[in-house]
């Protein structure tokens, strides 16, 4: 059975380096671009042009990431999501039921196929960079990696998840405890 679900993608976050490396205590990387397009460029197992990373062979499987705002709400308030680095920052979809499956997301401009992998372990750098205890309330609800398995364009907005599983978006912010993909 294949089910439609009404979404909606809020927000794309790309930047060409890393901004979180080295020890939490002595604060992110100076000047490191990040951007929040309206659209990205899909790359079929390669991610999104101009992300970090993007074709780099050790990241294929996980070249994106998605984070549900509700989960993001619930572990850090009204903290900006841009914090978090995650790729595409979704809201009205439950994520870690596509661990491990195939599912399309469309914004209007054809659907681009991704493969859910595994969960997007939040890092200590949560808790500098969001407040205290952010980390520990990400933990199971930190976002979902995967691997986009073909080529378009995503914009910001009103989108249709398609998926051969059901998910529920009241459970959008719920803490998970399996660490793997399924």
């Amino acid at each position: 059975m294949i089910y439609d679900y009404s979404c909606e993608v809020l927000m794309f976050v790309v930047s060409p380096k890393h901004a979180y490396f080295g020890r939490p205590k002595d604060g992110p990387a100076d000047e490191v671009e990040t951007r929040t397009p309206d659209s990205v460029e899909m790359i079929a197992d390669k991610g999104i042009r101009g992300d970090r990373f993007f074709g780099v062979r050790a990241h294929t499987e996980a070249a994106v990431t998605f984070l549900a705002l509700e989960a993001w709400t619930a572990a850090a308030g009204d903290a900006d999501p841009v914090l978090a680095r995650r790729n595409i920052v979704v809201r009205g979809v439950e994520l870690d039921p596509l661990r491990g499956r195939e599912f399309e997301l469309d914004s209007g401009a054809g659907p681009i196929r991704f493969r859910g992998g595994r969960p997007a372990h939040p890092c200590s750098w949560m808790d500098t960079v969001a407040g205290d205890g952010v980390r520990k309330a990400l933990i199971g609800r930190g976002g979902l990696r995967a691997q986009p398995l073909t080529s378009g364009t995503l914009s910001l907005g009103r989108a249709v998840l398609i998926s051969d599983v059901e998910l529920d978006a009241t459970r959008a912010a719920d803490q998970v405890r399996r660490a793997q993909p399924l």
